[in-house]
C-alpha cells in the first residue's frame, strides 16, 4: 500500500436520536450554546445528526406528516448552526429500511418473508433491535427519495449523508414478486430471491446518490449495514468507509481487527465506529470506562483510521455532560496522536485472501483465528480480495474457507516462482479418521511449548511428507476414535506411543502446507500449539518481518511509514469476560521491559515516545533498530526518525 487512509476529521460522534412518538416535549430542553460548548470541549470535530430515525420521524421543520409529533421548532437546524459556528462538521442521518411510521401507515410496503409473515417485529412483539422492515422494491423507495430530496433542498451544502439499515433484504411482497418476474427470476428460488434483493439495493443506492447529486456534487455518503467485504465492488458509491463495531454489542472484540485490515487496503478515508454504551446502541445510562473507549479509538488510529463514538441524545435534547467528559478524555489523547497519524501509510507484509460470503465454509472462524494468531505474533497483515494485486506482499495465506480455482492456482504458482511465499491452511487430502489428534514438535520448532505431545481438537487431513520437506510437527494418533461403544475417560482418546507417518504441517519450497484447519482451531479453542505451527512456518518463510517484540502476547503492535519516519503504535489492553455474554475493558493493562526490533530503510537519527515523551536509547545493526520500552500502559506511539 502506498496511500494514507486517515480522514480529515478523526474525532467524530454518531449521535443517535431514535425517539418514540409517545415521548412528549421532544427537543424542548435543547440549549444551542451548551450543546455546542460541551461538544467542542470534548474535542469532537464532526457529529452525525438526525434528520430521520428508525421510528420514521423527522427532526427538522417540515410539512411532512412524519414530523415528530411532540417536537416544537426544528431540532436539526439548531444543532447544525450550533456546531458549524464552532467548525464542527455535521453529516446528516436518514434511516432506510427501518421506518415505523411508514410501516404503520403503509403496511403494504413492508417486506414479506417466504412464509407470508412480515419481516421484522411481530404483532405484540417488543424485542430490542427488532423493527418493522420496509421493502425497497415497493413505493416506499419514492417516499424515501422525497425525504432525501427535502433534506438536500433544506440543508445543502451538507457535510455528508449517512443512510442506515441498508442490507440486502429478501422479500416476497407483491412488489418484489413482480420485480423478480420482470427480470426472469424465480421467486420460489432462494438464490434468485437473494440475487434480486442485491439488485434492489444497488438500485436504491444509485438512486439516493443521484438525488443528493442534484443539489451537491460528490456528497460524502455512507450506506451503513452493508458487508464491508462488498466495499470494493460498491466503490462507486463510497467516498469513505465507516466500520460500525461496538465491542460491547453484537460485534464483540473480534470483528473490528478483521475488517479494518480489509478496509485499509481500499485507499479510502476510514473511520472506526465504536460506542460509549456499556451494552449497545440506546443503552441509556450505560457508559464505558475511558480506558475501554481508548482501546477502540487507539485500534482505529493504529490501522490508519479515525474515530467515531456512538451516543444517543436524550429525547429532551439535553446534552449529557458526563458522557462527554469521558469522550473528551479519550479525544484529547486522540488529538495528541493526530499529527503522527496524518499521511502515514500502514505496513502490511502478509496478505490473507478473503473468501466470501464470509459466513460460509467456516470463514468467520478462519479469519478470527488468523487475526488472533498473527496479531499475537506481531506480524503486519491485511485481508484482500483474491483478484486483487498481491505481488507486493511477502507472504500470501490461503485460508481453508477459500475455494481455489484453477485460475487462482496459476496466480499462486506465478507468485511463488517470483519469490513469494504461501501458507495453505486446511490442505485438501485424505480425511483423518480421528476428530482429535496429537502434535509432536522437534526442539527447534516448538518455541516455548513443553516437550510433550499437544492435542489438536479438530479433524484434519493426512499429509505424508516428501523428501526435502521441513516438517513443522508430526501427527501422533489416538488408539481409536471415541464413540458410544468404545471410549476412554472423559474426553478424546489418549495417544499411542509411536509417531505416525503423517505431518501436521510442512514447509516445502516457498510454501507451508497445513494438513489441519489450524486457524479455525485457534479461533475455536485458543490452543497455543496452533499458533506455534504458524510461528514455525513464518520463521522459515519470512524470517525478517517489519517488527519483532519480546513481551506479553496481549501487546498489539502496528507499523506505519511517512517519509523517513517509521511510526509504531503499541496497545496494551486485555478484554475480560466479566458478564455472561459480554467482554469488557475496565483499565489499561501494564507491560514491562519490552524489547523491540524494527526494520528500517536507512540510518536512524532518533527514537522517541510521543504520548509519554522522551528520547529512547537505541542500537542499529543490519538494517534494523533495537530499543526497549521499560513501561507501557494503554496506548503509546513511538517514532523512529531517519537521518
Amino acid at each position: 500500500m502506498s496511500f494514507s487512509t486517515f480522514p480529515s476529521r478523526a474525532r467524530q460522534v454518531h449521535l443517535d436520536f431514535h425517539t418514540s412518538p409517545f415521548i412528549p416535549a421532544v427537543g424542548s430542553a435543547f440549549d444551542a450554546e451548551e450543546f455546542g460548548r460541551v461538544i467542542e470541549e470534548a474535542r469532537v470535530d464532526s457529529m452525525t445528526l438526525f434528520a430521520k430515525c428508525h421510528h420514521g420521524h423527522l427532526y427538522y421543520d417540515t410539512e411532512h406528516p412524519a414530523r415528530h409529533p411532540s417536537m416544537g421548532e426544528g431540532l436539526l437546524e439548531k444543532q447544525i448552526e450550533a456546531l458549524h459556528s464552532r467548525n464542527i462538521k455535521c453529516p446528516i442521518y436518514l434511516s432506510v429500511q427501518c421506518d415505523e411510521y411508514a410501516a404503520n401507515t403503509h403496511p403494504e410496503w413492508r417486506a414479506v418473508n417466504p412464509d407470508g409473515s412480515f419481516v421484522g417485529q411481530k404483532p405484540l412483539g417488543n424485542d430490542s433491535f427488532t423493527w418493522r422492515i420496509l421493502d425497497m422494491s415497493s413505493p416506499y423507495l419514492e417516499y424515501l427519495e422525497a425525504q432525501t430530496e427535502e433534506v438536500m433542498k433544506k440543508f445543502a451544502p451538507v457535510d455528508g449523508l449517512f443512510f442506515d439499515m441498508c442490507w440486502d433484504q429478501v422479500s416476497v411482497s407483491k412488489w418484489a414478486i413482480a420485480g423478480m418476474q420482470r427480470e426472469n427470476l424465480d421467486p420460489a428460488s432462494p438464490a434468485d430471491r437473494a440475487l434480486y434483493a442485491n439488485r434492489v439495493t444497488q438500485r436504491y443506492m444509485e438512486r439516493l446518490t443521484a438525488v443528493a447529486a442534484k443539489y451537491q456534487q460528490d456528497v460524502p455518503i455512507w450506506f451503513n449495514s452493508r458487508p464491508i467485504s462488498n466495499a470494493s465492488r460498491e466503490r462507486q458509491f463510497l467516498r469513505h468507509i465507516e466500520i460500525e463495531a461496538l465491542p460491547s454489542g453484537q460485534w464483540g472484540y473480534s470483528y473490528f481487527p478483521i475488517w479494518v485490515r480489509y478496509a485499509k487496503t481500499l485507499g479510502l478515508p476510514m473511520i472506526g465506529m465504536t460506542g460509549r454504551f456499556h451494552k449497545s446502541w440506546a443503552d441509556f445510562g450505560g457508559l464505558r470506562t475511558p480506558a475501554s473507549l481508548l482501546y477502540d479509538c487507539a485500534q482505529a488510529l493504529a490501522h490508519g483510521g479515525g474515530c467515531s463514538v456512538g451516543d444517543q441524545l436524550h429525547p429532551s435534547g439535553s446534552i449529557d455532560r458526563g458522557v462527554y467528559d469521558v469522550i473528551g478524555q479519550v479525544y484529547r489523547h486522540v488529538e495528541k496522536c493526530e499529527p503522527w497519524c496524518r499521511d502515514v501509510v500502514t505496513t502490511s507484509e502478509i496478505a490473507i485472501l478473503l473468501s466470501t460470503p464470509v459466513s460460509e465454509r467456516n470463514g468467520n472462524q478462519c479469519f478470527d483465528g488468523i487475526t488472533k494468531a498473527l496479531s499475537q505474533l506481531r506480524y503486519q497483515f491485511a485481508f484482500i480480495d483474491p483478484d486483487a494485486d498481491w505481488s507486493s506482499y511477502a507472504v500470501v495465506i490461503v485460508p481453508e474457507s477459500l475455494i481455489v480455482t484453477p485460475e487462482l492456482e496459476q496466480r499462486l504458482a506465478a507468485y511463488m516462482a517470483s519469490g513469494g511465499k504461501v501458507i495453505r491452511d486446511g490442505l485438501p487430502g485424505e480425511e483423518s479418521p480421528f476428530s482429535a489428534v496429537y502434535l509432536r514438535f522437534d526442539a527447534d520448532k516448538r518455541g516455548t511449548l513443553a516437550d510433550t505431545v499437544h492435542v489438536f481438537y479438530e479433524r484434519g487431513n493426512r499429509l505424508v511428507p516428501q523428501a526435502g520437506d521441513d516438517v513443522l510437527a508430526r501427527i501422533v494418533e489416538p488408539y481409536f476414535e471415541r464413540g458410544w461403544e468404545k471410549f476412554s475417560s472423559h474426553a478424546q482418546t489418549p495417544n499411542v506411543p509411536e509417531t505416525s507417518p503423517y505431518a501436521a504441517a510442512v514447509v516445502r519450497g516457498n510454501e507451508a502446507l497445513f494438513a489441519l484447519p489450524v486457524f479455525r482451531a485457534y479461533s475455536l479453542h485458543g490452543n497455543l500449539p496452533c499458533r506455534q505451527l504458524v510461528a514455525a512456518a513464518l520463521q522459515r518463510l519470512f524470517p525478517a518481518p517489519a517488527v519483532r517484540v519480546k513481551g506479553p502476547s496481549y501487546v498489539e503492535v502496528t507499523v506505519g511509514t511517512r517519509g523517513k519516519e517509521t511510526i509504531l503504535h503499541f496497545l496494551s489492553f486485555i478484554p475480560q469476560k466479566r458478564a455472561a455474554t459480554q467482554e469488557m475493558v475496565e483499565d489499561a493493562a501494564a507491560a514491562r521491559n519490552l524489547e523491540i526490533d524494527v526494520k528500517v530503510d536507512g540510518p536512524v537519527a532518533s527514537v522517541k515516545r510521543i504520548i509519554d515523551g522522551g528520547e529512547i536509547p537505541f542500537t542499529e545493526e543490519n538494517g534494523r533498530v533495537r530499543f526497549s520500552l521499560d513501561w507501557l500502559e494503554g496506548h503509546e506511539m513511538v517514532v523512529i526518525s531517519g537521518r
